[in-house]
C-alpha cells in the first residue's frame, strides 16, 4: 500500500508518497524515478516519504513550502521525531540511495554524502499536517510496471531523437554535396 498526498496548492501539481511499512519502502526504493526526491528524518526511525518532481526539475526546484510538506509529513510519520522538536529531516534524490545485500529491509545509505541536504523542524505544524492527510489516497501500484513503462517510454523517446539525428545529418550532407556541386 501506497499513501499518496497532493502537495500545497500554491507549490503546484506535485505528489508526495511514502510506503505503508519497511517492506513498501523496499519496493519504493527498488523502483523509483530519476525525478524522485527522498526524504527521512535523520538518525530515527520514520517513514520514506517522496517528492515526484517534474521531468527536469532538480533538488534545487524545491521551494520552501514544498520542502516544509515534505519536512512536516516525514516528521508526522515519524514515532520519536514526531515528539520532540528540533529534529533534522535529510532528503537527497533518489539517484543517490544506496542499497546493499547486507543492509535490512529498508534500510538505505548514499553513494554520495555530499548529495544529502538536511532542514531542520523546529516543531510540527498541525495545520500542514492535516491539510495534507485530508489528501491521503491508498493505493497498491504496481511499482516495477509502472517503472517499466517509464523506461519503455524513454526508450521510444531516445530512438526518435537518434532517428531525427541521423536525419539531421543526412540532410546537412545532402546540402553540402549540392553546394559542391553548384
Amino acid at each position: 500500500m501506497v499513501f499518496y498526498f497532493k502537495a500545497r496548492p500554491e507549490a503546484g501539481d506535485y505528489t508526495i508518497f511514502m510506503g505503508l511499512d519497511k517492506y513498501e519502502n523496499e519496493e519504493l526504493i527498488k523502483y523509483g524515478f530519476p525525478e524522485d526526491i527522498w526524504f527521512h528524518v535523520d538518525k530515527m526511525s520514520s517513514a520514506h516519504v517522496y517528492l515526484r518532481l517534474q521531468k527536469g526539475q532538480t533538488i534545487d526546484d524545491i521551494s520552501e513550502g514544498l520542502l516544509e510538506d515534505c519536512a512536516q509529513l516525514v516528521k508526522a510519520n515519524s514515532i520519536q521525531g514526531n515528539k520532540v522538536n528540533n529534529i533534522d529531516v535529510v532528503y537527497t534524490p533518489w539517484s543517490n540511495l544506496k542499497k546493499t545485500p547486507s543492509m535490512d529491509v529498508g534500510q538505505v545509505g548514499f553513494h554520495n554524502s555530499k548529495m544529502v541536504r538536511t532542514v531542520r523542524m523546529e516543531k510540527r505544524i498541525n495545520e500542514i499536517v492535516n491539510r495534507l492527510n485530508r489528501t491521503k489516497v491508498e493505493r497498491k501500484p504496481d511499482l516495477k510496471a509502472e517503472r517499466e513503462a517509464v523506461n519503455a517510454a524513454e526508450r521510444v523517446e531516445r530512438k526518435q531523437q537518434l532517428r531525427e539525428k541521423k536525419n539531421d545529418v543526412r540532410n546537412w550532407k545532402g546540402l553540402k554535396r549540392k553546394d559542391k556541386q553548384r
